[in-house]
């Protein structure tokens, strides 16, 4: 496995190539009625946390708002059912192009394909909510609903803590384009509510501008799949090219098995380990029957002397 990632020499962005061609083929092949739909365009940092020491990676492996690891800004995508993990960059640190400015790469990079078949609504935290990335982002013609913090400024000098009408429109110190601000309230893991501000360069009602708010989350719940279920943030390659191959298949894995979990005749609460034995089983059937295969080769000997004998046969289908 390391020299596959580390040293072989495979066509690492064919594959990359591939798997978008086919996400995007999956995800134009849907129904469409109506209404252009909406494609949600999530940003969001995320830290896969390493410990001990990396000399390759010197500039990658850093310290970032208290945690240590890599520091990976991620675009995911959300459209209906579907759910992708399309591109991510690494933040490298100081001196180096900011969260915010690898957001904007990565969103002028979306596909055309998408940009002309959907409604593009850009969703992000807090940590994207300065007016250098909303107003590029309206620059590009997409709208915007990002959190703010609540000791931002309006243009007339008042907190924005002092509003008191969610969905109004106001002007924020700094930003020259005209949006649209709510909040609504978070129930923290302690039970307690946190109010949470965020913005908007649409035109909403509150209660949509707070459902749209809430739909930003569906990316922390993706960090945490990829993470424990995928091992997105297990990589232990010495190289750069091991570690970037490492994070495109755990990537990969994640999408083919949310894809078969798509299939199933009904659609619970996903149980990731189930869906991935399923698309092992179903998009790989050797790698499954081959470990049995040695193992029963492994334990004829034992069989034999038992008196069973054990022989297995290849059909052609």
């Amino acid at each position: 496995m390391s020299r596959f990632l580390n040293e072989y020499k495979w066509p690492t962005r064919q594959v990359i190539r591939a798997v978008r061609q086919a996400a995007i083929q999956q995800i134009m092949s849907q129904p469409r009625s109506g209404r252009r739909p909406t494609l949600q365009v999530i940003i969001d940092l995320t830290t896969l946390e390493k410990a001990g020491k990396f000399k390759e990676f010197q500039n990658l492996v850093r310290v970032y708002n208290g945690k240590r690891g890599l520091h990976v800004v991620m675009l995911y995508l959300v459209v209906g059912r579907w759910r992708v993990p399309w591109s991510f960059q690494v933040y490298r640190g100081k001196d180096t192009p900011t969260p915010t400015q690898l957001g904007l790469r990565l969103v002028r990079r979306l596909p055309k394909i998408l940009i002309r078949h959907f409604k593009v609504l850009v969703l992000a935290d807090t940590a994207f909510g300065n007016n250098e990335f909303v107003s590029r982002i309206h620059q590009l013609k997409h709208h915007i609903l990002v959190g703010v913090c609540s000791t931002r400024k309006l243009a007339d000098g008042r907190s924005i803590k002092h509003l008191h009408k969610r969905g109004q429109q106001v002007r924020l110190r700094g930003l020259k384009l005209t949006v649209y601000l709510s909040w609504y309230y978070l129930k923290r893991s302690n039970g307690k509510l946190e109010k949470r501000y965020i913005l908007c360069t649409k035109a909403l009602k509150a209660s949509t501008m707070t459902w749209w708010g809430r739909r930003r989350w569906a990316i922390e719940g993706f960090f945490k799949t990829a993470k424990h279920r995928f091992g997105l943030h297990r990589f232990g390659q010495q190289t750069l090219l091991g570690v970037y191959r490492w994070v495109i298949l755990s990537l990969a894995a994640y999408l083919l098995a949310h894809w078969v979990y798509l299939n199933a005749p009904e659609h619970p609460l996903p149980d990731w380990g189930d869906a991935a034995q399923k698309a092992l089983e179903l998009l790989l059937p050797l790698m499954t029957l081959l470990p049995m295969l040695a193992e029963i080769r492994r334990l004829q000997p034992l069989a034999k002397r038992y008196g069973i004998d054990i022989n297995v046969t290849w059909c052609k289908i």
